[in-house]
């Protein structure tokens, strides 16, 4: 088959290239950053695109960025995401937009090589390869998403200043609350998020956290 590589870490990029050219695969080119990707995917026309998710220029989430719009843009594409990093947001919406002739494994789970050619066959063939931690963490980050569609605009609105670390004075203070007003929407925050009284955790970090995940 016909591969198109985006990887920025260049001992990687080079092993991939090698690895699969010796297996008689066509690696038609081997980039190290998003737009490139995208030049070289309408170029060469490959039948898979292997892409990393972090790449420059800030190393967050680019390749999965990418990988979006080289779907859009060719929607027969294989694309198998390969990576170190789950980045829910953008993996749901790639798999949002058609789950077929998708991928999302990670490097250091990825024991054999026999495995990882497998998947870019079926990839290639139209079939979905996900890792069960990419499956896990989606779907915890879309439970996450729909607790927190739960609360009202007001709940969001002191929840994200509990995120800045204000008391609830300071919160009453600057949404021109009173304190007792405040009290019961982090009350019916923590209901909401099914964060139950406890000894050995704190509600507020948790529900910041839920906040801050989602």
């Amino acid at each position: 088959m016909r591969i198109v590589i985006a990887e920025d870490a260049v001992v990687l990029r080079d092993g991939l290239c090698l690895l699969l050219s010796s297996r008689g695969h066509d690696v038609a080119a081997a980039v190290g950053d998003g737009d490139t990707l995208a030049e070289a995917v309408a170029e060469h026309r490959p039948d898979v695109a292997v892409v990393d998710v972090r790449m420059p220029p800030t190393h967050t989430d680019e390749g999965l960025r990418a990988a979006i719009g080289i779907r859009r843009d060719h929607p027969g594409l294989g694309v198998l995401v390969f990576s170190q990093y789950i980045e829910t947001r953008y993996a749901a919406q790639l798999l949002a937009d058609g789950a077929r002739g998708v991928g999302y494994l990670l490097k250091e789970r990825v024991a054999d090589i026999k495995d990882f050619l497998a998947a870019l066959d079926r990839i290639a063939a139209g079939q979905t390869v996900l890792d069960p931690e990419v499956v896990t963490q989606i779907m915890g980050a879309s439970r996450r998403a729909e607790a927190l569609g739960a609360l009202t605009p007001r709940e969001r609105e002191v929840l994200a200043m509990m995120a800045q670390g204000r008391s609830n004075s300071a919160i009453a203070e600057a949404l021109f609350l009173s304190y007792g007003s405040v009290e019961k929407h982090v009350t019916q925050i923590f209901t909401k998020l099914g964060l139950g009284p406890s000894d050995s955790d704190h509600r507020r970090v948790l529900a910041v956290l839920r906040f801050l995940q989602a």
